[in-house]
């Protein structure tokens, strides 16, 4: 720990009430990292767990005046390093402003606090007759601050978009120390640029999110849901694509390949993997005739690109039990050993191209790679498993990262489609990207933190 930062630590203790700063060697390095496997991180001075914007605008005053980086950190549950610390830095926890300030039926808004975690919010919408849409898979546990960090979407946005979609205004602490708010409360404002929009998936490099006004939605219709097994991973994308080619839009179609299903049934026992290879679950929530039309459309997409076996789900509980391991398969894998996660988006139609790429992609470099996608969306995420305290197999898995992000900009796909670019995808979303629209990146940072404090190092080269 440098002088600087313990004059710092010494500080903020003084100006903060107590207990807000935690300086614990113990304690502190808990918070140095999210969950990205061999993501780089640093050493923080001081974790600080603010409970209102004022305590953060302190911080951030006081941190730009001594040119002392601030990481913000929702529940550290990010898979590209986001959210990892910088030697020296203060790391801004959110664990403590967790209220749901207002939920409002009429207008159709929740306005809450940036550690709020997912579902919390989303149970509290249905006691109101409503839903908030966005729902990444680590939704029992990633806050709404991470989400809109890293434009979080989930198994639904298929149909219903991400988290940008849902985010009407903040309120946030930028340059040195200034609390705005930005966007609206009302159902339409068009009145100068989209800052608010700019701010989500801005990965906490433009300034630190204090307050979030979200759209929601009625509560959603019955879902029908569809489960068809395939003997392959093309075959399973070709049925991808049939749907898209249809005209289908389901409420969720997710693709858990046989790696995922062993690994789940090893931990939870629920026989996934003794039907086929990879699993599709399809899912529509249209009502009445239109849904009943939609699911019979999906079953004959999976029947046509030669579903080993297929049908339409009648018992609601065994459903439930599908998604939930649709859930479960990252942290199933991740008891395997280390493993390197990819977040890669291609074209719907493309797939299968992108899913045997990848699988020729595991032989080149012997690698075991499993595969999770939010499929209806052409969202993959190859999941990369390596025996621990294997150094080749890292280095070997390493390079079958960077393949996959160059097969999928080659594809016309994007380097990641929700976790961010972090740490991990600096380098595939300078290629995604180009020079020129990197640099507007860079002006638009360099105008919105002058003093460069908020999350250096990240997402750019």
């Amino acid at each position: 720990m440098t002088a600087i930062s313990v004059d710092l630590a010494a500080e903020l203790e003084r100006a903060l009430p107590g207990g807000r700063v935690v300086r614990d060697p113990a304690v502190v390095a808990s918070y140095a990292h999210d969950e990205a496997e061999w993501a780089p991180y640093g050493s923080p001075a001081a974790v600080v767990r603010p409970r209102e914007t004022a305590e953060v605008r302190e911080v951030v005053s006081r941190c730009a005046r001594l040119g002392v980086p601030v990481v913000a950190r929702g529940a550290g549950t990010g898979l590209s390093g986001g959210a990892n610390a910088i030697d020296g830095c203060v790391v801004l926890s959110f664990e403590a402003m967790n209220e749901i300030l207002r939920i409002d039926p009429h207008e159709r808004i929740a306005i809450v606090q940036p550690g709020v975690v997912n579902d919390d919010l989303r149970r509290a919408c249905a006691e109101h007759g409503l839903w908030y849409p966005p729902d990444p898979a680590s939704a029992p546990w990633s806050t709404i601050g991470g989400n809109v960090a890293t434009n979080a979407g989930g198994l639904c946005c298929v149909k219903y978009g991400v988290t940008r979609d849902y985010v009407l205004g903040l309120e946030a602490v930028v340059g040195h120390g200034d609390v705005v708010r930005l966007g609206r409360r009302t159902a339409k404002g068009v009145a100068g640029y989209d800052l608010t929009g700019l701010m989500v998936g801005s990965e906490g490099t433009l300034g630190v999110i204090t307050e979030i006004t979200v759209r929601l939605r009625g509560a959603r219709a019955a879902e029908r849901t569809i489960v068809g097994y395939f003997d392959s991973l093309v075959a399973a994308g070709e049925a991808v694509s049939a749907v898209t080619a249809a005209g289908v839009v389901p409420s969720a179609l997710e693709l858990i390949d046989r790696h995922c299903l062993r690994a789940v049934d090893e931990w939870r026992h629920m026989g996934l993997a003794d039907e086929g290879d990879v699993l599709l679950l399809g899912r529509s929530d249209s009502p009445g005739q239109v849904g009943e039309e939609e699911a019979d459309a999906i079953l004959a997409c999976f029947e046509a690109a030669g579903a080993t076996w297929s049908a339409r789900s009648t018992d609601p509980e065994e459903a439930e039990a599908l998604f939930a391991a649709r859930r479960l398969a990252y942290p199933a894998v991740e008891r395997l050993g280390p493993v390197l996660t990819e977040d890669v988006c291609v074209p719907r139609m493309l797939v299968p191209e992108m899913l045997g790429r990848i699988e020729r992609i595991a032989a080149e470099h012997d690698i075991r790679i499993a595969n999770v996608a939010h499929a209806g969306d052409g969202n993959l995420h190859p999941l990369m498993i390596t025996p621990p305290d294997d150094e080749a197999a890292r280095e070997r898995a390493q390079a079958a990262f960077e393949r996959i992000v160059d097969e999928a900009i080659g594809l016309g796909g994007t380097v990641t489609g929700e976790h961010g670019v972090g740490l991990l995808k600096r380098r595939g979303m300078a290629e995604e990207i180009g020079p020129v629209v990197l640099g507007m990146h860079r002006a638009i940072k360099q105008a919105l933190d002058p003093a460069g404090i908020f999350n250096p190092g990240k997402v750019f080269t």
